[in-house]
């Protein structure tokens, strides 16, 4: 079998840029119901990935400090896991099982080429492994 996430990634993505508002990006996750999207610099890089898990700092300072947003670049986190978009099911299922990450940025040459989250490699498996046998 030579399915891989590039066949059940999501590729019309929500992303955000460093400088973004971080209020405004965070209203975007929230309308979107987006676990997260990843940060592009000027040159189409990965540079971070905002999640709603970055965003809780976000209230918890307005609420608690009194301090009103910023940019996307003060909150997001920069050490980012990417997978390959050539990678297989099984491959990256293990990867999330390993993992407390809702969903990964998938690259291709280095770069962004798509999304891939637990409910789409859960999908692919039922699909691929699940079905075909029933």
């Amino acid at each position: 079998m030579n399915t891989t996430i590039a066949d059940y990634m999501a590729t019309d993505l929500v992303t955000f840029t460093p400088a973004d508002d971080i209020i405004h990006a965070m209203r975007i996750l929230l309308e979107t119901h987006y676990s997260g999207a990843p940060v592009l610099d000027a040159d189409g890089q990965l540079v971070g990935v905002l999640s709603k898990k970055d965003c809780l700092a976000i209230v918890y300072n307005t609420a608690y400090h009194q301090d009103w947003g910023g940019r996307v670049e003060h909150y997001m986190s920069r050490k980012v896991e990417t997978i390959d978009a050539g990678c297989g099911l099984l491959e990256v299922a293990e990867k999330f099982l390993k993992s407390s990450f809702r969903r990964f940025p998938v690259l291709r040459e280095g770069r962004l080429v798509g999304q891939i989250s637990r409910f789409d490699i859960l999908r692919a498996l039922d699909e691929n492994y699940l079905r075909s046998r029933a």
